[in-house]
């Protein structure tokens, strides 16, 4: 079962290693649908494992890799035996880093990495992961510094392998491919900073080089989603930090996220929630 579980959300609780839980999962246990502020990482060693993720079933296989950003809602049906890894991880560690937070969202509203599909990335994951959970479960001296750095070597692998790939851009050659994603990541930066700031299109288009049609549609073709989508999801991930703030009221959260009215924001919440933002600020007992 899952430990702490308000509602559809999932409250992951670490233990010992502050921000990050890793655990062999033989459980033939059933999860509802739920999501998390973590990000997660299953990898099954025996058998198959099936994960919904946003009403899409993937069957995993031994040794595939999924990766699932904060804040997806994804439901797991288990076989009758086998064993998988399961990663957990506090996001907030890696968003100081310049491009994390960016890199997250191109993974929406999952990633998943198989060697039938992408033979090297999967063979270049695979060992890393499995060297992070080596470090994890050791006792040697300063392996929690240890299995942060090699968490940090796995996620920046798989962003530049992701970011990287043709099929972003199918039509331009490698060097400009390059230069657009340093460009979308620029302005994907420029949109997490502000986000709660008033955002105009045409800001952002300048700020990309491209005229705002063309940003538009090379925005949603590397991002995966529009311009607006994102900032969206920015101003509601700020929002639930406000919300644990017992001195704010929702209308006052409302404001600081960059929404113009209460009923915009409410309507909006429970649309990517599934919960009202007083639900919300009940379930951390701040209502």
């Amino acid at each position: 079962m899952i430990p702490i579980l308000n509602g559809a959300k999932e409250t992951v609780s670490y233990g010992e290693h502050p921000g990050l839980r890793i655990y062999l999962n033989k459980e033939v246990e059933n999860y509802p649908i739920h999501w998390h502020t973590a990000v997660e990482v299953i990898m099954p060693f025996e058998n198959i494992y099936t994960v919904i993720v946003n009403e899409t079933k993937h069957v995993l296989y031994p040794n595939d890799i999924l990766v699932l950003p904060p804040g997806e809602l994804h439901e797991i049906f288990a076989p009758d035996s086998g064993t998988r890894l399961i990663l957990q991880f506090d996001c907030s560690l890696l968003y100081a880093l310049n491009g994390f937070d960016s890199t997250f969202h191109l993974l929406r509203p999952c990633l998943l990495i198989t060697a039938e599909q992408n033979k090297e990335l999967h063979g270049l994951l695979r060992p890393m992961l499995l060297e992070l959970v080596n470090e994890y479960f050791s006792y040697t001296m300063l392996k929690e510094a240890s299995t942060y750095a090699k968490l940090i070597s796995f996620f920046v692998a798989l962003g530049r392998n992701f970011m990287h790939e043709e099929r972003r851009f199918p039509r331009t050659k490698s060097h400009k491919q390059h230069k657009y994603i340093d460009k979308f990541l620029q302005v994907c930066n420029y949109m997490n900073e502000r986000c709660t700031e008033d955002i105009r299109v045409e800001e952002l288009a300048e700020l990309s080089g491209f005229s705002k049609y063309h940003f538009t549609r090379m925005f949603k073709q590397y991002m995966g989603l529009s311009y607006y989508d994102y900032l969206i999801q920015h101003r509601i991930m700020h929002a639930e930090k406000l919300l644990t703030d017992p001195n704010l009221s929702i209308m006052e959260v409302a404001m600081r996220s960059g929404f113009g009215s209460l009923p915009t924001f409410n309507r909006v919440f429970k649309t990517y929630k599934k919960c009202t933002p007083s639900e919300y600020k009940a379930l951390h007992g701040r209502g």
